[in-house]
Parts: C-alpha cells; structure tokens; sequence
C-alpha cells in the first residue's frame, strides 16, 4: 500500500525547504518516498481520499522503517481486506482532526483525541528539551506543512490500546 502524503513530507525534510503551495498530505508524503507502506495502507483502507481532501489535519506520520519493525506478518494481516475495520483503527489513531504543530505544545504531556475512526482513542504527545513524543514513537522531523494540515514524522507505528 502507498501512503504518498508520507512519502512526499520525508522528501521536503531531506530538502529542508517547502513551497508556499505545498501539496495535500498525501502529496505531500508522496514525494518525500519513506511512507509507501503507510499511502498503500491508507489506499487499502479508503482513507486516501480523506487525508487528501480532508481540512487542518495532523498526520503522525510512520516511516517504512517503522512500519518493517512492527512483529513478521503484521502489516500483511492489517492489509487483508477481512481486517479492513483494524487497519482503519490503526491509521485513524495516527491523524488529529485539527492542526498541531510542535510550537503549540506546552512543556508537559498532553492528550489529544484522534479522528473518528480510531474508536475515540487519546494520543499522549510530550515535549521536552529533548524532543517531541507521541505515545511511544519519536517526533524524528516536525512541522512538515501540506496544504491542508500538518505532518509529524514519526519512528514507530502508533497501535491504539484494546
């Protein structure tokens, strides 16, 4: 599965700049090319479109690297079309219904509510002189600007608790 919005944000990190016209966040993710398993993953759940056209967003967004270091056979079970409901929780955790950039965050841990979709979960996102954490994964590149939201490049796929 191809996440492009991924891909694209890694490619403008590497390239430290961005255009004031910057892409959607699948554009955007597209062309950074380290989030193919994260666009084919929104592709196989539908979510493609949304995170395309949908408005002031945050994307935690997870490499390929990150996704290659979840347990053998995950991200192929997540991708059957029998665990489609599974695999739009587990994307869902990783988008914000509004914009949050790193310079919002105080100096403490705060709790943010993810998009419908990922069964009302709460993300914990700190940040200290060290750095900004969601849940468990690193913030490894912040602030990425799309279009239409925001993308936080993260090293670990984000799993909602049962």
């Amino acid at each position: 599965m191809r996440l492009s919005m991924i891909s694209f944000v890694s490619s403008l990190v590497l390239a430290g700049s961005v255009s004031a016209n910057a892409g959607t966040i699948v554009e955007v993710a597209q062309g950074a090319g380290q989030f193919n398993t994260l666009i084919a993953a929104a592709q196989a759940a539908g979510l493609d479109g949304a995170l395309a056209n949908g408005e002031n967003l945050t994307v935690f967004a997870p490499t390929d690297e990150a996704f290659a270091a979840l347990p053998d056979g995950t991200v192929e079970m997540l991708l059957k079309p029998e665990n489609k409901d599974q695999l739009i929780a587990v994307l869902s955790y990783h988008v914000l219904p509004r914009k949050l950039a790193s310079t919002d965050l105080p100096g403490r841990t705060i709790h943010v509510k993810a998009i419908k979709g990922s069964g009302d979960k709460t993300l914990s996102v700190s940040k200290t002189s060290s750095g900004v954490t969601v849940d468990k994964a690193n913030v490894i590149s912040a602030d990425i600007p799309a279009d239409n939201g925001i993308i936080h490049v993260v090293d670990a796929v984000l799993l909602p608790s049962n």
